[in-house]
Protein backbone atom coordinates (compact mmCIF):
# COMPACT_ATOMS: atom_id res chain seq x y z
CA UNK A 1 0.00 0.00 0.00
CA UNK A 2 2.94 2.07 0.26
CA UNK A 3 4.53 1.77 -2.32
CA UNK A 4 1.08 2.46 -4.24
CA UNK A 5 0.64 5.64 -2.17
CA UNK A 6 3.78 6.63 -3.48
CA UNK A 7 2.70 5.96 -7.26
CA UNK A 8 -0.38 7.48 -6.77
CA UNK A 9 1.35 11.09 -5.45
CA UNK A 10 4.43 10.40 -7.72
CA UNK A 11 2.03 10.14 -11.31
CA UNK A 12 0.07 13.49 -9.85
CA UNK A 13 -3.12 11.13 -10.02
CA UNK A 14 -4.87 13.87 -7.60
CA UNK A 15 -3.05 17.15 -8.99
CA UNK A 16 -3.24 16.35 -12.04
CA UNK A 17 -6.50 14.49 -13.10
CA UNK A 18 -8.79 15.10 -10.13
CA UNK A 19 -8.89 11.14 -8.68
CA UNK A 20 -8.64 10.27 -5.38
CA UNK A 21 -7.05 7.10 -4.29
CA UNK A 22 -10.21 5.04 -3.25
CA UNK A 23 -10.30 1.68 -1.05
CA UNK A 24 -13.83 -0.53 -1.15
CA UNK A 25 -14.18 -3.15 1.77
CA UNK A 26 -15.91 -6.04 1.59
CA UNK A 27 -15.90 -8.59 4.61
CA UNK A 28 -16.55 -11.87 3.38
CA UNK A 29 -16.81 -13.28 7.02
CA UNK A 30 -19.85 -10.82 7.58
CA UNK A 31 -22.94 -12.69 4.89
CA UNK A 32 -24.43 -9.49 5.41
CA UNK A 33 -21.74 -7.13 4.38
CA UNK A 34 -20.56 -9.01 1.47
CA UNK A 35 -21.02 -8.42 -2.09
CA UNK A 36 -19.33 -11.89 -3.04
CA UNK A 37 -22.58 -13.77 -4.69
CA UNK A 38 -24.86 -10.39 -5.16
CA UNK A 39 -22.45 -7.98 -7.45
CA UNK A 40 -20.78 -7.25 -9.94
CA UNK A 41 -17.40 -5.94 -8.97
CA UNK A 42 -16.01 -5.63 -12.38
CA UNK A 43 -18.46 -2.90 -12.48
CA UNK A 44 -16.65 -1.09 -9.33
CA UNK A 45 -14.87 2.21 -9.79
CA UNK A 46 -12.87 2.10 -7.04
CA UNK A 47 -8.96 1.24 -8.01
CA UNK A 48 -8.43 -1.03 -4.81
CA UNK A 49 -10.96 -3.43 -3.49
CA UNK A 50 -9.98 -5.13 -0.15
CA UNK A 51 -11.48 -8.55 0.08
CA UNK A 52 -11.60 -8.42 3.71
CA UNK A 53 -11.32 -11.93 5.82
CA UNK A 54 -10.40 -14.21 2.81
CA UNK A 55 -8.30 -16.33 4.60
CA UNK A 56 -8.01 -19.34 2.73
CA UNK A 57 -8.54 -20.75 -0.90
CA UNK A 58 -12.52 -20.55 -0.59
CA UNK A 59 -13.76 -16.95 -0.15
CA UNK A 60 -12.07 -16.01 -4.37
CA UNK A 61 -14.14 -19.46 -5.13
CA UNK A 62 -17.89 -17.98 -4.10
CA UNK A 63 -17.23 -15.90 -7.40
CA UNK A 64 -18.22 -19.30 -9.12
CA UNK A 65 -21.68 -18.96 -7.93
CA UNK A 66 -22.07 -14.95 -8.76
CA UNK A 67 -25.52 -14.16 -9.85
CA UNK A 68 -23.44 -12.15 -12.72
CA UNK A 69 -22.20 -13.93 -15.79
CA UNK A 70 -19.13 -12.01 -16.40
CA UNK A 71 -18.39 -12.58 -12.63
CA UNK A 72 -18.91 -15.84 -13.19
CA UNK A 73 -16.73 -16.68 -16.13
CA UNK A 74 -13.61 -14.67 -14.73
CA UNK A 75 -13.92 -16.64 -12.04
CA UNK A 76 -13.79 -19.77 -14.16
CA UNK A 77 -10.76 -18.53 -15.90
CA UNK A 78 -8.72 -18.34 -12.27
CA UNK A 79 -10.55 -21.84 -11.39
CA UNK A 80 -11.74 -23.71 -13.62
CA UNK A 81 -15.08 -26.22 -13.02
CA UNK A 82 -15.39 -26.95 -9.28
CA UNK A 83 -16.64 -30.26 -10.30
CA UNK A 84 -13.83 -31.17 -12.23
CA UNK A 85 -10.74 -31.01 -8.93
CA UNK A 86 -7.66 -32.27 -10.18
CA UNK A 87 -8.04 -30.60 -13.76
CA UNK A 88 -7.50 -26.86 -12.22
CA UNK A 89 -4.87 -24.38 -12.18
CA UNK A 90 -2.59 -23.62 -9.59
CA UNK A 91 -3.98 -20.70 -8.33
CA UNK A 92 -2.43 -19.76 -5.05
CA UNK A 93 0.80 -21.60 -6.11
CA UNK A 94 1.70 -19.68 -8.65
CA UNK A 95 0.50 -16.25 -6.89
CA UNK A 96 2.94 -17.41 -3.86
CA UNK A 97 5.79 -18.27 -6.26
CA UNK A 98 6.10 -14.81 -7.64
CA UNK A 99 4.59 -12.97 -4.70
CA UNK A 100 6.92 -14.36 -1.85
CA UNK A 101 10.51 -15.95 -1.12
CA UNK A 102 12.06 -17.06 1.82
CA UNK A 103 14.37 -14.15 3.57
CA UNK A 104 17.99 -14.63 3.69
CA UNK A 105 18.09 -15.65 7.16
CA UNK A 106 15.54 -18.19 5.80
CA UNK A 107 16.86 -19.50 3.33
CA UNK A 108 20.03 -20.19 5.03
CA UNK A 109 18.38 -22.13 7.55
CA UNK A 110 17.24 -24.40 4.87
CA UNK A 111 20.19 -24.92 3.31
CA UNK A 112 21.40 -25.50 6.77
CA UNK A 113 18.77 -28.40 7.10
CA UNK A 114 19.49 -29.86 3.59
CA UNK A 115 23.30 -29.81 4.54
CA UNK A 116 24.65 -29.12 1.14
CA UNK A 117 22.63 -31.83 -0.24
CA UNK A 118 20.05 -32.29 -2.92
CA UNK A 119 16.42 -31.04 -2.77
CA UNK A 120 13.68 -33.78 -0.95
CA UNK A 121 11.90 -36.23 -3.15
CA UNK A 122 8.62 -36.30 -0.65
CA UNK A 123 7.79 -33.93 2.15
CA UNK A 124 5.61 -35.08 5.01
CA UNK A 125 3.88 -32.83 6.89
CA UNK A 126 2.28 -34.59 10.11
CA UNK A 127 -0.39 -32.31 12.09
CA UNK A 128 -0.48 -33.77 15.54
CA UNK A 129 -1.77 -31.33 18.21
CA UNK A 130 0.57 -33.05 20.56
CA UNK A 131 -0.72 -36.28 20.32
CA UNK A 132 1.30 -39.53 19.25
CA UNK A 133 -1.31 -41.56 17.62
CA UNK A 134 0.34 -44.73 16.66
CA UNK A 135 -2.46 -45.03 13.88
CA UNK A 136 -1.41 -41.66 12.39
CA UNK A 137 2.41 -43.32 11.81
CA UNK A 138 1.66 -46.24 10.62
CA UNK A 139 -0.97 -45.03 7.83
CA UNK A 140 1.64 -41.91 7.01
CA UNK A 141 4.34 -44.26 6.81
CA UNK A 142 2.46 -46.76 4.40
CA UNK A 143 1.38 -43.70 2.31
CA UNK A 144 5.15 -42.50 1.98
CA UNK A 145 5.82 -46.12 1.00
CA UNK A 146 3.48 -45.98 -1.78
CA UNK A 147 4.40 -42.77 -2.99
CA UNK A 148 8.01 -44.33 -3.57
CA UNK A 149 6.43 -46.76 -5.01
CA UNK A 150 4.67 -45.06 -7.51
CA UNK A 151 7.89 -43.29 -8.18
CA UNK A 152 10.14 -46.11 -9.21
CA UNK A 153 13.26 -44.63 -7.79
CA UNK A 154 16.37 -45.85 -8.21
CA UNK A 155 17.88 -44.15 -5.47
CA UNK A 156 17.11 -44.10 -2.20
CA UNK A 157 14.86 -41.41 -1.93
CA UNK A 158 15.10 -38.55 0.80
CA UNK A 159 11.83 -37.74 2.35
CA UNK A 160 11.90 -34.06 4.56
CA UNK A 161 9.86 -34.24 8.13
CA UNK A 162 7.71 -31.39 9.46
CA UNK A 163 5.52 -31.91 12.28
CA UNK A 164 3.96 -29.34 14.89
CA UNK A 165 4.74 -31.88 17.55
CA UNK A 166 8.40 -32.95 18.44
CA UNK A 167 7.69 -36.29 19.85
CA UNK A 168 6.12 -37.22 16.51
CA UNK A 169 9.25 -36.47 14.76
CA UNK A 170 11.43 -38.65 16.96
CA UNK A 171 8.72 -41.29 17.24
CA UNK A 172 8.46 -41.72 13.27
CA UNK A 173 12.05 -40.38 11.87
CA UNK A 174 13.59 -44.14 12.69
CA UNK A 175 10.69 -46.10 10.51
CA UNK A 176 10.99 -44.08 7.72
CA UNK A 177 15.37 -44.11 7.89
CA UNK A 178 14.81 -47.76 7.42
CA UNK A 179 13.66 -47.31 3.17
CA UNK A 180 14.44 -43.49 2.66
CA UNK A 181 17.09 -40.58 3.95
CA UNK A 182 15.17 -38.80 6.35
CA UNK A 183 15.86 -35.10 6.91
CA UNK A 184 14.36 -32.35 9.42
CA UNK A 185 15.29 -28.94 10.46
CA UNK A 186 16.23 -29.82 14.03
CA UNK A 187 16.13 -25.88 15.46
CA UNK A 188 17.74 -26.40 18.66
CA UNK A 189 20.73 -26.96 17.31
CA UNK A 190 20.66 -24.37 14.67
CA UNK A 191 22.53 -21.60 15.64
CA UNK A 192 20.85 -18.89 14.22
CA UNK A 193 18.43 -16.61 15.34
CA UNK A 194 16.13 -15.62 12.84
CA UNK A 195 13.64 -13.58 14.63
CA UNK A 196 15.87 -11.36 15.88
CA UNK A 197 14.14 -10.79 19.27
CA UNK A 198 14.54 -14.07 21.86
CA UNK A 199 12.79 -11.97 25.00
CA UNK A 200 9.60 -11.78 22.91
CA UNK A 201 9.90 -15.30 21.49
CA UNK A 202 10.13 -16.59 25.52
CA UNK A 203 6.69 -14.62 26.63
CA UNK A 204 5.31 -16.81 23.52
CA UNK A 205 6.88 -19.55 24.27
CA UNK A 206 3.41 -21.25 25.74
CA UNK A 207 1.15 -19.26 23.33
CA UNK A 208 -1.50 -21.66 21.50
CA UNK A 209 1.36 -24.20 22.27
CA UNK A 210 -1.45 -27.26 21.26
CA UNK A 211 -2.55 -25.85 18.33
CA UNK A 212 1.05 -24.86 17.00
CA UNK A 213 3.47 -26.87 18.62
CA UNK A 214 6.10 -25.63 21.49
CA UNK A 215 8.63 -24.26 18.62
CA UNK A 216 9.38 -20.73 17.98
CA UNK A 217 6.90 -19.34 15.14
CA UNK A 218 9.69 -18.26 12.58
CA UNK A 219 10.60 -22.13 12.36
CA UNK A 220 7.26 -23.12 10.87
CA UNK A 221 8.29 -20.25 7.83
CA UNK A 222 11.66 -21.91 8.13
CA UNK A 223 9.74 -25.81 7.80
CA UNK A 224 7.12 -24.18 5.13
CA UNK A 225 9.80 -23.50 2.21
CA UNK A 226 12.04 -26.20 3.22
CA UNK A 227 8.82 -28.67 2.69
CA UNK A 228 8.44 -27.05 -0.61
CA UNK A 229 11.32 -27.67 -2.01
CA UNK A 230 9.37 -31.55 -2.75
CA UNK A 231 10.48 -32.59 -6.03
CA UNK A 232 7.33 -35.48 -6.40
CA UNK A 233 5.23 -35.36 -3.45
CA UNK A 234 3.76 -33.68 -0.62
CA UNK A 235 2.10 -35.94 1.67
CA UNK A 236 -0.67 -34.75 4.85
CA UNK A 237 -1.33 -37.04 7.78
CA UNK A 238 -2.65 -35.80 10.91
CA UNK A 239 -4.56 -36.58 14.61
CA UNK A 240 -8.04 -35.02 13.45
CA UNK A 241 -8.28 -33.07 10.33
CA UNK A 242 -5.85 -33.75 7.29
CA UNK A 243 -5.20 -31.63 4.59
CA UNK A 244 -4.57 -28.46 6.59
CA UNK A 245 -4.24 -25.01 4.82
CA UNK A 246 -0.64 -25.11 5.81
CA UNK A 247 -0.16 -28.72 4.00
CA UNK A 248 -1.94 -26.98 0.87
CA UNK A 249 0.10 -24.24 0.79
CA UNK A 250 3.23 -26.44 0.96
CA UNK A 251 1.70 -28.94 -2.14
CA UNK A 252 0.74 -25.38 -4.36
CA UNK A 253 4.02 -24.11 -3.79
CA UNK A 254 5.90 -26.94 -4.37
CA UNK A 255 3.99 -27.80 -7.51
CA UNK A 256 4.69 -24.48 -9.04
CA UNK A 257 7.94 -24.49 -8.02
CA UNK A 258 8.37 -27.80 -10.32
CA UNK A 259 7.23 -26.06 -13.32
CA UNK A 260 9.76 -24.63 -15.71
CA UNK A 261 8.69 -24.48 -19.56
CA UNK A 262 12.06 -24.78 -20.78
CA UNK A 263 12.80 -27.63 -19.23
CA UNK A 264 12.41 -31.09 -20.15
CA UNK A 265 12.71 -33.00 -17.87
CA UNK A 266 10.45 -31.27 -15.63
CA UNK A 267 8.39 -33.21 -12.70
CA UNK A 268 4.94 -32.90 -11.10
CA UNK A 269 4.04 -32.71 -7.65
CA UNK A 270 1.80 -35.32 -6.29
CA UNK A 271 -0.34 -34.01 -3.62
CA UNK A 272 -1.77 -36.74 -0.88
CA UNK A 273 -3.91 -37.01 2.05
CA UNK A 274 -3.01 -40.16 4.46
CA UNK A 275 -5.43 -40.69 6.58
CA UNK A 276 -5.90 -43.78 9.14
CA UNK A 277 -8.84 -46.00 9.66
CA UNK A 278 -10.03 -44.85 13.21
CA UNK A 279 -10.59 -41.49 11.15
CA UNK A 280 -12.72 -42.88 8.55
CA UNK A 281 -15.31 -45.05 10.97
CA UNK A 282 -18.10 -42.51 10.25
CA UNK A 283 -17.01 -41.32 7.01
CA UNK A 284 -15.15 -37.97 6.86
CA UNK A 285 -17.92 -36.23 9.02
CA UNK A 286 -14.65 -34.70 11.44
CA UNK A 287 -13.28 -33.63 8.23
CA UNK A 288 -14.76 -29.90 9.32
CA UNK A 289 -12.95 -26.64 8.78
CA UNK A 290 -14.02 -24.02 6.34
CA UNK A 291 -10.64 -24.22 4.65
CA UNK A 292 -10.02 -27.78 4.85
CA UNK A 293 -9.21 -29.65 1.79
CA UNK A 294 -11.92 -32.61 2.92
CA UNK A 295 -14.51 -30.29 4.15
CA UNK A 296 -17.19 -30.73 1.28
CA UNK A 297 -16.50 -34.45 1.49
CA UNK A 298 -17.48 -34.36 5.12
CA UNK A 299 -21.55 -35.00 4.66
CA UNK A 300 -24.21 -37.84 4.77
CA UNK A 301 -22.76 -39.20 0.97
CA UNK A 302 -18.86 -39.76 2.36
CA UNK A 303 -18.54 -43.60 3.02
CA UNK A 304 -17.96 -45.41 6.27
CA UNK A 305 -15.62 -47.61 8.03
CA UNK A 306 -12.91 -47.48 5.20
CA UNK A 307 -9.52 -48.83 5.72
CA UNK A 308 -6.20 -46.76 5.53
CA UNK A 309 -6.09 -44.38 2.91
CA UNK A 310 -3.42 -42.33 0.67
CA UNK A 311 -5.93 -40.36 -0.91
CA UNK A 312 -4.61 -38.07 -4.16
CA UNK A 313 -5.90 -34.63 -2.89
CA UNK A 314 -6.35 -31.62 -5.07
CA UNK A 315 -4.34 -28.64 -4.62
CA UNK A 316 -6.77 -26.64 -4.69
CA UNK A 317 -9.66 -27.14 -2.50
CA UNK A 318 -13.49 -27.07 -3.25
CA UNK A 319 -15.26 -24.40 -2.62
CA UNK A 320 -18.44 -26.09 -3.77
CA UNK A 321 -20.18 -29.31 -3.68
CA UNK A 322 -20.83 -30.02 -7.24
CA UNK A 323 -18.30 -33.00 -7.46
CA UNK A 324 -18.97 -36.74 -7.28
CA UNK A 325 -19.21 -37.83 -3.79
CA UNK A 326 -19.38 -34.21 -2.25
CA UNK A 327 -21.98 -33.23 0.75
CA UNK A 328 -22.36 -30.71 3.10
CA UNK A 329 -22.72 -31.19 7.03
CA UNK A 330 -25.51 -28.86 8.26
CA UNK A 331 -22.97 -26.66 9.78
CA UNK A 332 -22.35 -25.55 6.69
CA UNK A 333 -25.56 -25.59 5.05
CA UNK A 334 -26.95 -23.24 7.79
CA UNK A 335 -23.54 -21.01 7.03
CA UNK A 336 -24.55 -20.96 3.59
CA UNK A 337 -27.80 -19.95 4.14
CA UNK A 338 -27.04 -16.69 5.31
CA UNK A 339 -25.21 -15.89 1.87
CA UNK A 340 -28.39 -16.65 0.00
CA UNK A 341 -27.66 -20.37 -0.81
CA UNK A 342 -30.06 -22.88 0.15
CA UNK A 343 -28.26 -26.25 -0.15
CA UNK A 344 -29.86 -29.64 -0.41
CA UNK A 345 -28.41 -33.08 0.99
CA UNK A 346 -26.43 -33.55 -2.38
CA UNK A 347 -24.71 -30.03 -2.35
CA UNK A 348 -27.10 -28.63 -5.11
CA UNK A 349 -28.73 -25.58 -4.91
CA UNK A 350 -31.47 -23.42 -6.65
CA UNK A 351 -30.04 -20.68 -8.04
CA UNK A 352 -33.54 -18.70 -8.47
CA UNK A 353 -33.32 -18.54 -4.64
CA UNK A 354 -30.55 -16.71 -4.94
CA UNK A 355 -31.60 -14.18 -7.49
CA UNK A 356 -34.70 -13.48 -5.40
CA UNK A 357 -32.04 -13.07 -2.25
CA UNK A 358 -30.09 -10.67 -3.81
CA UNK A 359 -32.82 -8.47 -5.62
CA UNK A 360 -34.14 -7.75 -2.39
CA UNK A 361 -31.13 -7.21 -0.17
CA UNK A 362 -29.31 -4.25 0.55
CA UNK A 363 -25.60 -4.11 1.40
CA UNK A 364 -23.72 -1.10 2.52
CA UNK A 365 -20.60 0.40 0.61
CA UNK A 366 -18.00 0.70 2.77
CA UNK A 367 -15.62 3.37 1.11
CA UNK A 368 -12.30 4.92 2.59
CA UNK A 369 -10.39 7.82 0.78
CA UNK A 370 -6.34 6.89 1.37
CA UNK A 371 -5.42 10.06 -0.78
Amino acid sequence: MKEVKHLWRQNRCLTKYGKHLTMRIDDFQKPTRTHVLCSNWREWEQPIIWFQNATDAVAAQFFLKNVHSEMREAASDLFGRPEELHYRANVFGELMRILISPSRDVEWAVNWALNGGRDPDIALHMRMMMNRSVRARQAALDCVRKSIYNLQMTTKPKVVLVSDTPSMVKDIAPSLEEFAEVIHFDYEHFEGNISGNTNKLNNLKNFRAKDWGPAPRWVAFVDFFLAARAKHAVISGAHRRVGTTYAQLIAALAAAYRIDENASNQSSITFLSSFQSNLLSEGLKNQIGWGHVWNRYAGPLSCERQPNQCALTPVVPPAWWDGLWQSPIPRDAQRMEAYGIKLSGFGTFDESHLNRFCRVRKIPVVVIQLI
